[in-house]
Order: structure tokens, then C-alpha cells, then sequence
């Protein structure tokens, strides 16, 4: 069974910090693109970070380019973001997936698993 346990989420001011993790299981971690989509209340998803696991390759939304770093520890098998200067805007509930085509495509949303969530909200 594929679990995706993301963890890390909680309330901070804006220009806190956060990290979160997500704890991947049931899948060959080492053979996909790992990431995390955001949903803000009355939203669509967006797409904030993947990282390819088997290459190291990156990607970021233009929206936390410079403040959100994502990394992976394979042998945990676990996924990070470190999100530094948190605005407002960034106040969603954070998942993390799995994308089976890679990160190139990771923003168009369409994920082969998806884990519950964990909130993040930012004050002002």
C-alpha cells in the first residue's frame, strides 16, 4: 500500500520559516518525481516543488523561487520543503505526490498518488 505522510505544517507570522516532510512507503522511491501541490480554500491546486529522486533535478512555481527549497533523503525515503520568508499568500493545506512522467510535468496537477495533507497558515 502506498502511503505519502506529509508532517511539519502549523501557524507562523509572516517571514517565519516552516519545514515539512513527507514519509513515502509501498513504492520504489528511487524511480519517481516527488513533490508538493498547495490548495488554498476556494483554489485550484498549485503546483510549488518537485524533485526527481533518481537525478536530484528541481523545480519550482515562479511564486516561491528563492524562498521554498525542496530535498530528498533516500534513504528515508522522505521528501522535504523548507519554506523561508512564509507570506499570507502561502497560507494552504501542503501535499505531497508522486508523479510517475517527472517533474517537467509535475504543474499540470495530475498525480499518480497523493497523501493527506498538513496545513500551513500564515499570519500577517
Amino acid at each position: 500500500e502506498v502511503q505519502l505522510q506529509a508532517s511539519g505544517g502549523g501557524l507562523v507570522q509572516a517571514g517565519g520559516s516552516l519545514r515539512l516532510s513527507c514519509a513515502a512507503s509501498g513504492f520504489s522511491f528511487d524511480d519517481y518525481a516527488i513533490g508538493w501541490f498547495r490548495q488554498a480554500p476556494g483554489k485550484e491546486r498549485e503546483a510549488v516543488s518537485c524533485i526527481s529522486t533518481y537525478d536530484g533535478i528541481t523545480t519550482y512555481a515562479d511564486s516561491v523561487k528563492g524562498r521554498f527549497t525542496i530535498s530528498s533523503n533516500n534513504a528515508k525515503n522522505t521528501v522535504h520543503l523548507q519554506m523561508n520568508s512564509l507570506e499570507p499568500d502561502d497560507t494552504a493545506v501542503y501535499h505531497c505526490a508522486v508523479d510517475a512522467m517527472g517533474c517537467s510535468v509535475f504543474h499540470r496537477g495530475v498525480y499518480f498518488w497523493e497523501g493527506q495533507g498538513t496545513l500551513v497558515t500564515v499570519s500577517s
